[in-house]
C-alpha cells in the first residue's frame, strides 16, 4: 500500500496546506523594456519612433550589455508593432470583455508588443508570452501582469491569418473596413489611397502592404562633393547597391551603417530617399527661359533637398537661398549645407510672408507641409495620429505657399510644387486651385512642364504632366511633384 503524506498539523481538519511560494522579483529584459519605453514616448509625448528610438539605443549600448542583435530586435518590436497596430488592436479587442478605450495605454502597449511577437515574428510562443508577462510585471505590476498573461494566451491560440479571418469584416460587405483591418491602416486612409491610385483592389493592396514593409536606407552622393562610387567602395559589395533611379543614389543592404561612412560624416553625402532626390533633380533639370543663377527653396527643413539643390546649383555657378520658418529646423538646413562649394544662404523666414523681393528667382522649390501619408513606411505611427480633417488645416497653408512661389519666380522661371503625400487634396487639387485663383485669389499665368521626361528611367509615371511616385511601384516614398513655368 502506498504511503500517504502526513497531514499538516496546523491545517484545520487535517487537510494539507500548500507551502507559501516565495515572491520572485521580476527580471527586466533590456530589449523589451527599451521597446516599451519607445512605445510610451510615441503615445505620451507624440514622439516619432525614428527620433525616440535612436537615443534609447545609444544609451543602452553605452551600458555595454546591448549588442547589434539586441538593437535589431528592439527596432523590429517597435516598428513592427506600430505598423500592425490596427490589426493587433482588432485582435486584442476580440480577446477582452471591455472596449479598448477602457484599457490603460501602458497595458495596451505591452499587449501590442506581445501580439507582434506572437503573430508577426518567429519568436516561439512560450518565449513571447513569458517575456511579455515578465515585462508587464516590471512596468505594470503583478495584478495587471495576470491580465496580460490571460489575453496573450488567448491570442496565442491562433496564427495571424486565422485571427484576421475572424476579426476583419468580409470584403464583400465592407471593402474599406476589411482592408483597414487586414493591412493595418485607418479606414479614411484606405479610402484616400484608393482614390489616389484610381485602380483596382490588387494595386491598393500592394500599396498598403508596401507601407508595412521596412524601407531601404538610401544615400545621396552630393554632386561635386562625393560620388556613388566612393560610397559603394566605402560600404563594400555586401552592404552597398546602386540606386534604382537617381544617378546620385546608393542603397544600403540590411546591416549597412550610414554613420560609419566618411563622406556622410563630413556632409559630402547624406541619407535621402530616392523619391526626394528625384524631386530635386526634376526642378534642376526642368527647361526654363533666360538666366539660371538664383534658386530658392521655400520650405527647406530639414535640408535634404536643399543640400542636393545647393550642390547642383554650385556646379552651374548658381546660388541657393534656403528658407525655413522654424529656427531649429533652419539650423538643420545650415548643417546639411555646410561645406557646399558654391554660394548659398540659409534664413529663418515665413514663406507666406517672405523677406525676398518678388520675381527674382529662376527656380523655386516649395515642398509644402502635409499629412505625410507618403512616408508611412518610415513613420508608421503617423497613420494613427492623422485624421481626415487634418487636411483642412494644411490646405490654406499649401495654397498660400504655392502662390508665394509664383510671386518669387520671374517670368520664364520654373516652380516645383512637391509634397510627401499622394492624397489628391494635397497634390493636383492644390495646384489646380492656385492656378485658377479659387477662393477669390488672383489667377496664375503658368504652363505645365511634363515632369516624366525628366525621370526617363522611372517606369509607371502615369499620364502626366505631374508625377506621383509610389512605394509599391518605385520603392520610394510617395512623393508628388508638379513643374510649372510662369508665363506672365
Amino acid at each position: 500500500m502506498n504511503a500517504q503524506p502526513p497531514s499538516s498539523p496546523s491545517s484545520p481538519g487535517g487537510s494539507a496546506k500548500r507551502p507559501h511560494k516565495p515572491h520572485r522579483r521580476p527580471k527586466k529584459d533590456p530589449v523589451r523594456f527599451l521597446a516599451f519605453e519607445a512605445m510610451r514616448a510615441v503615445d505620451e509625448r507624440d514622439a516619432y519612433a525614428n527620433l525616440a528610438l535612436p537615443p534609447l539605443l545609444k544609451k543602452a549600448r553605452a551600458k555595454g550589455d546591448f549588442d547589434d542583435r539586441d538593437a535589431a530586435l528592439a527596432t523590429e518590436l517597435v516598428y513592427g508593432t506600430l505598423r500592425r497596430q490596427g490589426t493587433y488592436d482588432a485582435v486584442i479587442a476580440a480577446c477582452i470583455d471591455r472596449p479598448l478605450r477602457e484599457v490603460d495605454p501602458p497595458v495596451l502597449d505591452v499587449l501590442a508588443l506581445g501580439a507582434h511577437q506572437l503573430l508577426g515574428t518567429r519568436i516561439p510562443t512560450h518565449a513571447a508570452v513569458s517575456a511579455s508577462v515578465e515585462l508587464a510585471r516590471v512596468v505594470l505590476g503583478e495584478g495587471r501582469a495576470k491580465f496580460v498573461n490571460a489575453v496573450l494566451r488567448k491570442i496565442a491560440a491562433q496564427d495571424l491569418e486565422a485571427w484576421v479571418a475572424q476579426v476583419a469584416p468580409p470584403y464583400d460587405d465592407d471593402a474599406e473596413a476589411h482592408l483597414a483591418v487586414v493591412h493595418s491602416h485607418p479606414r479614411w486612409i484606405v479610402a484616400a489611397l484608393w482614390d489616389a491610385l484610381g485602380g483596382g483592389r490588387a494595386g491598393l493592396e500592394d500599396l498598403l502592404e508596401a507601407d508595412n514593409e521596412r524601407p531601404e536606407v538610401t544615400l545621396v552622393a552630393r554632386p561635386g562633393r562625393s560620388t556613388p562610387k566612393e560610397l559603394l567602395e566605402a560600404l563594400g559589395e555586401d552592404s552597398g547597391l546602386p540606386g534604382r533611379w537617381s544617378p546620385y543614389a546608393v542603397r544600403l543592404a540590411e546591416g549597412g551603417e550610414p554613420g560609419a561612412i566618411t563622406a556622410v560624416q563630413e556632409g559630402r553625402a547624406g541619407v535621402q530617399d530616392e523619391g526626394s532626390q528625384l524631386v530635386a533633380l526634376a526642378l534642376a533639370e526642368a527647361p526654363l527661359e533666360g538666366p539660371d543663377t538664383h534658386w530658392l527653396d521655400i520650405c527647406a527643413g530639414p535640408g535634404g533637398k536643399a543640400a542636393l539643390l545647393a550642390a547642383l546649383a554650385a556646379e552651374r555657378g548658381a546660388a541657393l537661398l534656403a528658407s525655413e520658418k522654424l529656427p531649429h529646423r533652419a539650423r538643420l538646413v545650415e548643417r546639411s549645407l555646410a561645406g557646399n562649394p558654391g554660394p548659398y544662404q540659409v534664413i529663418a523666414a515665413d514663406g507666406t510672408r517672405p523677406p525676398w523681393l518678388p520675381g527674382i528667382f529662376d527656380r523655386v522649390l516649395v515642398d509644402v507641409p502635409c499629412s505625410g501619408l507618403g512616408a508611412l513606411r518610415r513613420r508608421p505611427e503617423s497613420r494613427w495620429r492623422r485624421r481626415a480633417e487634418d487636411l483642412e488645416g494644411f490646405a490654406p497653408l499649401q495654397r498660400a505657399l504655392l502662390r508665394e512661389a509664383f510671386t518669387a519666380v520671374r517670368i520664364g522661371g520654373v516652380v516645383a510644387y512637391a509634397t510627401c503625400s499622394p492624397h489628391l487634396a494635397e497634390t493636383r487639387v492644390v495646384v489646380d486651385d492656385v492656378l485658377k485663383g479659387h477662393g477669390g485669389q488672383r489667377t496664375i499665368e503658368a504652363e505645365w512642364i511634363d515632369a516624366r521626361p525628366l525621370m526617363q528611367s522611372v517606369p509607371g509615371l502615369g499620364d502626366g504632366p505631374d508625377v506621383q511616385l509610389w512605394p509599391h511601384l518605385h520603392g520610394t516614398d510617395a512623393m508628388y511633384v508638379a513643374l510649372l513655368r510662369r508665363t506672365a
